[in-house]
């Protein structure tokens, strides 16, 4: 049986940004990271050795976004790469990465990239 381990809304701090001022400056930007896994184990267990343990997972999306990128594309990536790596039971997921104040003159929410596999 696979389940999938949700981290919602994370709200960090970062460098990304295709222009100097936006890597100078830094934005606020919003994660959130599906990881699907066998769930099984855990749900029989009740043991945290058991399951994708997303405590874990939301120090390792930290690390990941401190480290500056021009292009969301490219964070996605690293995101991806580096939680698939670190676990590698996931089967799939989905990944969207959010810029809450663009430096776009128009009236939006944010800006995003969002991939699935």
């Amino acid at each position: 049986m696979t389940g999938t381990i949700e981290i919602n809304g994370l709200k960090l701090f970062a460098r990304h940004g295709v222009y100097d001022f936006e890597r100078e400056k830094g934005n606020t930007f919003e994660v959130a990271v599906h990881l699907r896994y066998p769930i099984e184990s855990a749900m029989e267990s009740d043991d945290l050795e058991h399951t994708l343990n997303y405590a874990e997972a939301v120090e390792v999306i930290k690390q990941v976004m401190d480290i500056p990128s021009q292009l969301l594309e490219h964070v996605v990536k690293r995101l991806h790469d580096t939680l698939t790596q670190k676990y590698p039971l996931v089967s799939g997921g989905m990944i969207r990465v959010a810029k809450l104040n663009p430096p776009i003159p128009a009236d939006m929410q944010n800006v995003a990239v969002k991939i699935e596999w």
